[in-house]
């Protein structure tokens, strides 16, 4: 077998065999009666013979222990019942990406069905930035409001809690960012990434850690005999929120986020949330939500009100049972994301021209510029991120000097802690976030000592930067069948930290190509037994791998790639999804230097 670590392919990669134990994949195989693949594949996501079962099963009494654990959880759900026992109006402050917003919606449909009529509060992007502020928290004091809950913000946001104390008004803190040693004068502040938590739910989006806080809370309430004068909720019913803001969240597809992404998404299915109904009508949704649509068809969407349109559009398309206001925010949703789309297509290319002078120098790639609009900026660090395979920061300055930042990450970096160190080094007045994604402000004129800071702190990490692509399996073209897709359909759902199984296919033949859409490449591949293959390389037009197919003169290549399985007129077909290509004779000739 040909050792493809030695060489680089078409577009730039390294691929290299996925490990396992050997002994072990055919203990799986053999115990839970499922084909030889199933057990590879399960050995190399390091799941043992005892925890196989709840892996292939994934359910929440398997993962769930007492939320209690948690510090100041139930202390939160003590000032929470003060609150609904005094009629005190409480208020839901949010952030507008979509883990913000399913989190506010969680704790907003919750409070609904047991009589609360609470408000929310999502900031606006451009006017107010992210997180809370004091303006914001006066603002709600002068509204009446008692109680804040912030949600997937308010961990490192000292100086508004500590106004918001000298007001008179309470805030709770449900968070998930890393947090610094010092915390907040918060009522609570209920958070698995605290520095003095231990807790196996760190990996928690926030809209997980709320449905830990309404496990809990809807337990007292029981307790106190709250549900003889209302019925009480059927927490299982809000899975459908915690799935979404877990996968856009990107949060890894293990244990208890396992579990909520399987059972949300069959919640999801039942369509009772009438703003996700809407919204999955509108995108021709059809089939049972995957993660896949979960991330690309719906996220985005409920995204675009934050970035570029309406900041609360989200929340209000999620907590709706109004059809007409439904139909309204889905359809304009949809028209911010567009819009979204074409202004990220601009400051992308914009940004790439940047990117591509360091990527050769830099550990850490850092563009900025004046103009570039503070809503896409995210966006356009994580494409960055996915083709030069270096940690990203995006910066949008203003005319002042201002900045605000975004960045995405790689494995093996943890962003979230160096922005927490480079504020640490008063390098940024502000910034937080996690492992793979983080969001700073910055003064232009620190943007070199800050760029220097993350330089060095990576270099010293000593990481091979250069991108790799494992190869799960290797698969014949007459293998790739409907019924080995369902067979691999066991371990879905698929995302972060239990990624699409990756094939590679030998020796295959390009029979028939054609552009479609917006730069792919359809084809099919064709084996020297004469089994056939349909394929796709998306936007592989605007990549090496484009003239490479388009031109591929009868010459045989190896593909990587992962199979989907589709429905069409109520027949089955396999669907290959290219990622990467090595042209076969490329590596015959590193197979006879070899020798």
């Amino acid at each position: 077998m040909l050792d493809f670590t030695q060489f680089i392919s078409i577009t730039g990669k390294r691929w290299q065999e996925k490990r396992y134990d050997s002994r072990l994949a055919f203990g799986l195989s053999q115990r839970f009666d499922e084909p030889e693949i199933i057990g590879r594949l399960l050995a190399s996501r390091n799941i043992t013979l005892e925890e196989a079962p709840d892996f292939l099963n994934p359910t929440l009494k398997n993962f769930l222990i007492d939320p209690s654990h948690l510090h100041d959880l139930d202390k939160a759900v003590q000032r929470i019942i003060q609150s609904i026992e005094k009629k005190e109006k409480i208020c839901i402050f949010g952030d507008y990406d979509v883990d913000g917003a399913t989190s506010t919606a969680l704790l907003y449909r919750y409070f609904k069905q047991i009589g609360i009529c609470a408000d929310f509060y999502i900031p606006d992007r451009l006017q107010e930035g992210y997180g809370p502020s004091s303006a914001a928290f006066k603002k709600l004091h002068q509204a009446g409001t008692h109680l804040i809950i912030t949600v997937d913000c308010g961990t490192t946001s000292h100086q508004p809690i500590e106004d918001a104390k000298n007001l008179g008004l309470d805030v709770v803190v449900i968070d998930h960012h890393i947090s610094e040693p010092k915390l907040p004068s918060a009522a609570a502040i209920i958070n698995p990434n605290r520095l003095d938590q231990e807790s196996p739910y760190q990996t928690l989006a926030a809209v997980g850690v709320c449905f830990l806080l309404l496990i809990a809370l809807n337990r007292t309430l029981r307790q106190k005999g709250y549900f003889t004068s209302f019925p009480e909720p059927n927490l299982l019913q809000f899975l459908d929120l915690v799935a979404l803001g877990t996968v856009c969240d990107v949060m890894p597809l293990q244990k208890l986020n396992r579990a909520f992404v399987a059972q949300g998404l069959k919640i999801m299915a039942q369509r009772q949330n009438l703003g996700l109904k809407t919204l999955m009508d509108l995108v021709s949704l059809q089939e049972t939500p995957s993660t896949y649509h979960l991330g690309f068809l719906l996220g985005p969407r409920i995204n675009a009100g934050g970035r570029v349109g309406k900041s609360t559009h989200g929340v209000t398309l999620l907590t709706t049972d109004d059809p007409i206001v439904a139909q309204k925010i889905a359809h304009e949703l949809d028209i911010f994301n567009r819009e979204r789309q074409a202004i990220e297509a601009e400051v992308l290319a914009e940004a790439h021209q940047q990117a591509k002078m360091q990527a050769q120098q830099e550990g850490i790639l850092i563009v900025a510029n004046t103009h570039w609009h503070p809503g896409v900026i995210g966006i356009v660090a994580g494409r960055l991120k996915d083709y030069y395979h270096r940690p990203t920061l995006v910066i949008s300055f203003d005319e002042n000097g201002f900045g605000k930042g975004s960045g995405r990450s790689i494995p093996g970096i943890d962003l979230g802690s160096l922005i927490h160190a480079a504020r640490q080094m008063n390098l940024i007045p502000a910034g937080g976030g996690h492992a793979m994604a983080a969001g700073f402000s910055l003064e232009k004129s620190n943007l070199q000592p800050f760029k220097d800071f993350l330089n060095t702190r990576i270099q010293a990490l000593n990481l091979d930067l250069v991108p790799c692509l494992n190869i799960d399996g290797h698969l014949t073209v007459e293998a790739a069948t409907p019924h080995l897709l369902r067979k691999l359909d066991r371990l879905s759902p698929y995302g972060q930290g239990n990624p699409t199984p990756r094939f590679m296919f030998s020796n295959v033949r390009i029979l028939h190509t054609e552009i479609v859409g917006n730069n792919h490449i359809k084809c099919h591949l064709g084996s020297l037994e004469g089994g056939k293959l349909q394929a796709i390389a998306f936007k592989s037009c605007e990549t090496s791998l484009g003239p490479a197919f388009l031109n591929h003169s009868g010459r045989p290549f190896h593909m990587l790639g992962t199979l989907k399985l589709d429905s069409w007129l109520g027949q089955e077909r396999v669907q290959f999804s290219i990622e990467d290509a090595i042209l076969a004779s490329d590596a015959l000739a590193l197979k006879q230097a070899d020798f």
